[in-house]
């Protein structure tokens, strides 16, 4: 599984990275989590607002920072 994490690198788009990676860790999955600051990028996947989080490939939130919890669920699908 891969996670990406979209965002310019504001402290929310870094904590939001910081939850991801920790939820994966908490889960022991085996997931990576990136984190893409190329606004060109961001814009082609069709980001409105960020921090932004895909799983493989598909933006399942965008806009807020998730708790530990729901990154958890987002990563079970």
């Amino acid at each position: 599984m891969k996670i990406e994490v979209y965002g310019s690198g504001c402290p929310r788009c870094k904590q939001t990275e910081k939850v991801m990676k920790m939820a994966v860790e908490e889960l022991g999955s085996d997931a990576t989590v990136e984190k893409v600051t190329d606004m060109m990028v961001i814009m082609e996947k069709g980001v409105v607002s960020t921090p932004a989080i895909a799983i493989d490939g598909k933006i399942v939130l965008s806009g807020k920072i998730p708790s530990i919890e729901e990154a958890k669920k987002l990563i079970k699908g």
